[in-house]
């Protein structure tokens, strides 16, 4: 191996605002850049909003341009090329359609691969599960974001070759406080009275959000609490059924949506209530960056959501079949200032300890100095 900086490869779909894509920028903020170097290989050109954080972070990216899954899959000579013209020593890839990719580039130029895993098998399409699962024992080590996500691995490869280990998402708790930013900035934005609490949420607009639920909900506490307001951040393939929703219930000027944000810690600083009622999860991200943010959350338990929160001690959960639950949850904390700040001071301390992002780059370090069996110098 060339001597230098050690030359890693991270291969995704898309640079949106997913929590994978997020992911990305946060954790080459932390990364010891004197050792490693970072390329960031995409393919939906559209979807480049985490695109310019990368590269102010010293990351280099690079998009091989396919519109769908099946051209995405004819890039394998020009991803291999990229690869063999940088000197990349490690691929790191993240969801099925690029991990498939990655490992048969890994294949073609004798590289390791590695993949994280954000979600559990159950919950892809039966052509995505078929060929993820089908091309998984190229791979060197399979990461899963959550001991949910790993023991779906292993469910559905119980035959599984590469390793796989657990490595939690993480937050950067130090950028992600409440108190750098003005609570009122985004409420003087969308016209909300300074005395009004704010029930939000961080989205994507896909089905496994549920936020047509999530507007049902803000109805039902509508009617305990005339005062509150709600605000969902974000934006996706779902935006005009939402839209057509949030009107169908006449909640126009209630429900709040700014569209996608690429900083969003000024809109969680608004927040009072984080509130997911999603039907599958692996770890959100958003999820740990409202918590990082002194939000008191309220959520259904799905997949890895459940390892973050622990019912009456960090937030308040209830089964993804019963989502009504949360309407009485978030009056009952909109009613008491007292328990709605102190499960927000409690969500906070709970990333601190357990899902800290200088743990997770951590132990991805760590992972690819094993991998390359290089000496590690800690």
């Amino acid at each position: 191996m060339k001597t230098g900086k050690i030359k890693i490869l991270h291969i995704i779909k898309s640079l949106g605002r997913g929590g994978a894509e997020m992911l990305l920028p946060e954790t080459l903020r932390l990364h010891d850049t004197e050792s490693f170097e970072f390329h960031y290989g995409y393919f939906l050109p559209w979807k480049n909003q985490m695109v310019e954080s990368i590269e102010n972070f010293g990351g280099k990216v690079v998009c091989f341009n396919a519109s769908n899954n099946i051209i995405l899959l004819t890039k394998i000579w020009q991803v291999a090329r990229y690869v063999r013209q940088n000197e990349i020593v490690l691929i790191h890839a993240h969801l099925p359609w690029a991990g498939i990719l990655a490992r048969l580039v890994g294949k073609l130029v004798n590289v390791p691969v590695v993949y994280t895993e954000h979600n559990k098998q159950e919950r892809y399409h039966r052509a995505t599960r078929f060929m993820n699962l089908l091309t998984m024992d190229l791979l060197r080590m399979v990461i899963a974001v959550s001991k949910d996500v790993e023991v779906s691995v292993r469910r559905y490869k119980p035959r599984l070759k590469p390793a796989i280990r657990t490595i939690l998402n993480g937050v950067n708790a130090e950028e992600f406080v409440k108190e750098k930013f003005d609570r009122q900035d985004k409420r003087d934005l969308l016209g909300i009275p300074s005395g009004s609490l704010i029930v939000g949420t961080i989205a994507v607009f896909r089905f496994q959000k549920r936020l047509d639920v999530w507007m049902e909900l803000a109805a039902n506490i509508l009617k305990k609490n005339s005062l509150v307001h709600f605000v969902i951040v974000g934006d996706g393939p779902l935006k005009d059924d939402l839209i057509k929703k949030r009107d169908a219930l006449g909640l126009n000027d209630r429900i709040h949506m700014p569209g996608l944000e690429k900083e969003v810690r000024p809109w969680l600083a608004t927040f009072d209530i984080y509130m997911m009622c999603s039907v599958f999860e692996g770890l959100p991200i958003a999820l740990l960056e409202g918590m990082s943010m002194g939000c008191a959350v309220i959520s259904t338990d799905a997949g890895g959501i459940k390892e973050v929160i622990r019912h009456e001690i960090d937030g308040l959960l209830c089964p993804v079949n019963q989502p009504g639950e949360l309407a009485e949850y978030a009056c009952m904390l909109l009613q008491n200032e007292h328990l709605r700040v102190a499960y927000g001071k409690k969500a906070r301390n709970r990333v601190i300890e357990q899902f800290s992002l200088k743990t997770m780059v951590a132990e991805l370090e760590q992972v690819y100095i094993e991998i390359l069996g290089l000496p590690n110098n800690e």
